[in-house]
């Protein structure tokens, strides 16, 4: 998607006559369904008659221009492409970030500094590293950038048209060397030297060819986490962060920087967003960063199905370093470095259980021993995925534990997400339509995320059996409505999943000892091929992604009179409907929240009540 594309002739002439900014306001409308916002506006108008006055003076008139282009399965958007040929003939293309910045400050954290963004002084990534790993996330995810097939370049940089010389000196510090001899960074004076740029890059003009091959680009295979998950903890770059990922990413490694002068004061740093936000990218990617600096370092979660998922990918000896959250109630104070705990809203009460000897019983609350045992304790969160009663992790939570013991407090908001097609709208409608958050996002109206209602389990069954044909990921799940039975003497499953002539059994319980042959044990069903014969729930999905997600809407949570109701009689999950009590309903939203953005690429949803068929259909487009 993209606001704008056409000859950089167009562009100049809408944009000296300021008309390009109702332009994209325009087109912006026709894709989201709802107005930019005032600030937005005023900065399309500003900052592209500054670009349209300088592709103008650096002759800039037989090439592509693109504008606010949303990155492949991301919710970012990225400023300017320009687009021609190098006097070489090789096909290039000039991205360029814009900012309206006068003035910044330094910050402590690598790759940032702090601008007057929003109403307020932020951390912000340095423009120049934002334009860097753009294009590298472009050359990951569009075969038209794709550098091993001569796709065409890209050469980014950052253009700041209101900063004078004299205020650039953060931004051009020794720091930021590396990144600005590949992305440079131009401010107002530096007309000659920008048009320079231009001419060096994409001088040979020609760009329009250029720009409908771009355009035209196949979104590369999506990267499955798990997949590449032994590179993540290698250190090796196999994902690209960008934007507010990166910004949470240094600011763990800054908070172990002052943990390492100062051993005294404990830290704690919280990494909240919603589904798809990279939470556990960029847990694995510290694990790598800091083992390979020789810091004791510990990920942690409360699933098991993601945990031995990771264990199957990186062998036994990876148990050592990667643990569940119930495994430090024995750790000394502070004996740990830094401990990542993944999926924080999963956070228990306490790490006691039945199970629990006498003599290893702690006092002391699951937060407090992650806490009490490590110097920097990381918690990546979403504030919406609790599903269970004993599911206490918030953010609010740490923050007050963080006052109550005065340790450092660091937060960091998660907004650029990478599952859904990069469709902020639809986590929006999702949330809106379950009442989980005022969002205003009343319709769904974006075509870019492939949601669809079905009108029986087999059509969906079908999708996902397509999707497979097609090389893609992909399962299907339900809402905890139906009884879960044990194998057979011989380990085959019972078709417990019942909707008329439909039947399907559920993965297997997580204490199956005895399956047949096929059959994947409850934690491996996401990313074992014979998962895709059982019916998923809430408890083996969450935490992990397939390009398309098939989901079983059941009677546990139904529209009545416009409001929601949970039906305790339908929902077979015996601790929630015990002992969730007023928060029942609370924990079922989430739960169909976490099912219905399992999607990559799209969902499809099947609703066995009627009424509450009509309702989520009444809300779409």
């Amino acid at each position: 998607m993209q606001l704008f594309a056409g000859s950089s002739e167009d562009f100049i002439d809408e944009g000296i006559q300021k008309t390009i900014a109702e332009r994209l306001g325009d087109a912006f409308y026709d894709y989201y369904r709802f107005r930019a916002s005032a600030s937005e506006f005023i900065s399309w108008q500003n900052s592209l008659r500054a670009l349209a006055t300088q592709l103008r003076y650096a002759n800039i008139r037989d090439h592509g221009v693109v504008l606010e282009m949303q990155l492949p399965l991301s919710s970012s958007r990225l400023d300017c492409l320009v687009f021609g040929h190098a006097k070489d003939g090789d096909e290039r293309a000039v991205l360029i970030e814009l900012k309206q910045w006068t003035e910044v400050a330094p910050s402590e954290f690598e790759e940032c500094v702090e601008a007057f963004v929003g109403k307020a002084v932020r951390r912000v990534l340095h423009p120049s590293a934002q334009a860097f790993r753009y294009a590298q996330y472009l050359e990951d995810t569009n075969s038209a950038f794709d550098p091993a097939a001569n796709g065409i370049s890209l050469k980014p940089c950052a253009w700041l048209h209101n900063m004078h010389p004299g205020a650039s000196g953060v931004l051009r510090s020794t720091e930021f060397a590396a990144v600005l001899k590949h992305a440079p960074l131009y401010v107002n004076s530096d007309v000659d030297r920008f048009t320079d740029f231009f001419d060096d890059n994409v001088g040979g003009g020609h760009g329009v060819a250029v720009m409908e091959k771009a355009l035209s680009g196949k979104h590369r295979s999506s990267r499955k986490l798990l997949e590449h998950t032994a590179k993540l903890v290698a250190g090796e770059p196999t994902y690209r962060l960008i934007d507010d990922q990166v910004i949470a990413f240094e600011a763990v490694l800054a908070m172990v920087r002052r943990s390492q002068k100062d051993k005294r004061l404990k830290s704690i740093v919280v990494v909240k967003g919603g589904p798809g936000t990279g939470k556990s990218v960029i847990a694995l990617n510290l694990l790598g960063t800091l083992s390979k600096r020789g810091v004791q370092v510990y990920h942690a979660t409360g699933s098991k199905a993601f945990t031995e998922n990771l264990w199957r990918v990186l062998g036994s000896r990876s148990k050592a370093h990667i643990k569940y959250f119930n495994n430090f109630g024995q750790s000394a104070e502070n004996e740990i470095d830094v401990l990542l705990a993944d999926e924080a809203h999963r956070i228990r009460t306490s790490s006691n259980n039945r199970f629990t000897p006498t003599a290893r019983r702690s006092e002391f609350s699951q937060v407090d021993e992650l806490i009490n045992a490590t110097k920097v304790s990381v918690f990546f969160i979403d504030d919406h995925q609790s599903v269970r009663p004993g599911e206490i992790g918030s953010t609010a939570m740490f923050r007050e534990t963080a006052m109550r013991i005065g340790a450092r407090y660091e937060e960091v908001d998660l907004r650029t997400q990478f599952r859904c097609a990069g469709s902020d709208e639809y986590i929006d409608w999702i949330d809106q339509l379950l009442e989980i958050r005022k969002t205003g996002v009343m319709r769904l109206a974006n075509d870019a995320f492939e949601f669809r209602m079905v009108g029986s389990p087999a059509e969906l069954e079908a999708g996902v059996k397509s999707a497979l044909a097609a090389g893609y990921s992909a399962r299907m799940m339900a809402g905890y409505c139906w009884p879960w039975s044990d194998p057979d003497a011989e380990g085959h499953l019972t078709n417990d999943v019942t909707i008329g002539e439909f039947s399907r059994p559920w993965n297997a319980k997580p204490d199956a000892r005895r399956l047949a042959k096929g059959i994947p044990k409850s934690m491996f069903w996401a990313t074992d091929p014979g998962g895709v014969e059982q019916v998923g729930c809430i408890y083996t999905a969450q935490g992990f992604e397939f390009d398309y997600a098939a989901v079983i809407w059941g009677s546990d949570l139904v529209i009545r009179d416009g409001q929601w109701i949970g039906q305790t009689a339908a929902s077979r999950d015996h601790v929630v409907k015990t002992r969730a009590g007023a928060r029942f309903v609370d924990c079922v939203k989430n739960t169909y929240r976490v099912l219905l953005t399992r999607g990559l690429r799209g969902v499809s949803l099947f609703v066995i009540d009627d009424e509450t068929r009509q309702f989520v259909e009444s809300r779409l487009h």
